[in-house]
């Protein structure tokens, strides 16, 4: 839209309001001029209204208190200096333009911080003065109550309270009593490691010990053989490693054993045939047994003397 367009829409509102204040349809009171508000600053008559409800009520019964924040401790400047270089590594690698004191994170974390420490200021100057006017701050022991938390997790959270009273730092003593459960758990496990060593020594010990005790029967056991003092080998059976016996749940296993045992029961047992086919040193050195196994077919001829083969070879010529 240009600018004589703009000209004839002024022109054409203005001749409608002049033909409408001619025909009398304009009249009073329809458009009111607003007046330009005033502003006042009443002091006298604000204190006026603050006399008619002020209530001279004690100290007990307003808990007011006008303080400056508690000193910062050492583990939140630590904190606002950590949160710092983060905010300034973060600005640098965004390339912004901003001054990191500027920076509304970092900001919001220190404006976090002062209520903390205008709160814990508070509490250390409102308990005293608590105190002072005789006024119980701690149930009594014997208090009973139901309350939204077990006394359980009340007793846990006592001894940091306190703490927090006295002005000890917790932050400190959280770190030491984290750095002694680190090192009673390393203690711990290092006992642990140690009775697992001294378990397995001690295991590795009797079976060695074991195995020597089997191989000087076994050999006390071969010298009785050798010297005659006993002719069976049933030691070397009674050292061979036993394996498990396997469960026989079929029917015609079971059918087989009790016939078995019913013939040995009608015609006896037949004696041990296990090691019957081994050799002693009587049997391994005693030859008389043995024959030479005859040739097959005709043997072959052997060659004749050179005397003979000098005799063969002048007959040809």
């Amino acid at each position: 839209m240009d600018s004589s367009d703009a000209e004839d829409i002024d022109f054409d509102s203005d001749g409608e309001l002049q033909e409408a204040f001619r025909k009398g349809l304009l009249k009073p009171g329809l458009n009111v001029v607003e007046d330009k508000k005033e502003y006042k600053n009443d002091v006298p008559g604000m204190k006026r209204k603050l006399e008619e409800f002020r209530q001279n009520l004690n100290w007990i019964e307003r808990l007011d208190l006008e303080n400056k924040p508690a000193p910062l401790a050492p583990e939140l400047a630590v904190q606002i200096e950590e949160q710092k270089r983060k905010r300034e590594s973060l600005i640098k690698k965004d390339k912004k333009s901003i001054d990191v004191e500027d920076d509304k994170a970092l900001n919001d974390f220190r404006r976090e911080t002062g209520f903390y420490r205008q709160a814990q200021s508070a509490v250390l100057n409102g308990i005293p003065m608590l105190h002072k006017l005789g006024v119980t701050t701690k149930r009594p022991d014997d208090y009973f109550a139901q309350m939204a938390k077990s006394d359980d997790h009340m007793q846990k959270s006592k001894p940091g309270t306190e703490l927090f009273l006295q002005g000890i730092n917790l932050f400190e003593v959280r770190e030491v009593l984290n750095k002694k459960k680190a090192e009673a758990e390393r203690y711990e496990k290092i006992r642990q490691l140690r009775q697992q060593k001294a378990f397995g020594k001690k295991t590795q010990v009797e079976n060695k010990l074991q195995k020597q005790k089997n191989k000087r029967e076994l050999m006390e056991e071969v010298k009785k053989y050798r010297k005659g003092l006993r002719t069976d080998l049933d030691f070397l059976d009674d050292k061979r490693p036993k394996h498990p016996q396997k469960n026989i749940g079929s029917k015609g296993a079971n059918r087989s054993q009790m016939k078995r045992k019913k013939k040995d029961t009608r015609y006896g047992f037949g004696g041990k045939k296990r090691g019957m086919k081994t050799n002693t040193r009587e049997s391994a050195a005693d030859v008389s047994g043995y024959k030479r196994p005859p040739t097959k077919g005709k043997p072959k001829p052997m060659r004749p003397g050179k005397s003979k083969r000098q005799k063969l070879k002048n007959k040809k010529r």
